[in-house]
């Protein structure tokens, strides 16, 4: 599918693993390989539906104030979830989402 990396500190995270807003993690090299594997999942499936085939990303449609937006995590043992929006023929992510008080981590 079509990937869009609509924060530019994101896509530089992405592209060259470094990014002043995302410091920290530009420098944790497990994550970065991570989040390259992730990005090779999303560009290879044809539709967002067969991100339900990789449990580890825990692929879910939000509800509340992020409604209308879609996330997936990059490790299944950590806290950080790529948020994007689902459109016809792809995504487009908006940001990785920090939320230590998200449910998944209780």
């Amino acid at each position: 599918m079509n990937v869009i990396i609509e924060d530019k500190d994101l896509e530089l995270l992405f592209d060259h693993q470094t990014s002043k807003k995302y410091k920290k993690l530009s420098k944790d090299v497990k994550f970065l390989e991570r989040l390259g594997f992730v990005r090779n999942i999303l560009e290879e499936e044809e539709n967002v539906s067969g991100l339900s085939r990789y449990s580890f990303m825990r692929y879910e449609k939000l509800k509340g104030n992020l409604s209308g937006y879609s996330s997936i995590r990059i490790m299944s043992n950590r806290i950080e979830r790529l948020i994007f929006t689902e459109h016809e023929g792809g995504i487009t992510i908006k940001l990785i989402e920090l939320n230590q008080n998200h449910y998944g981590n209780k």
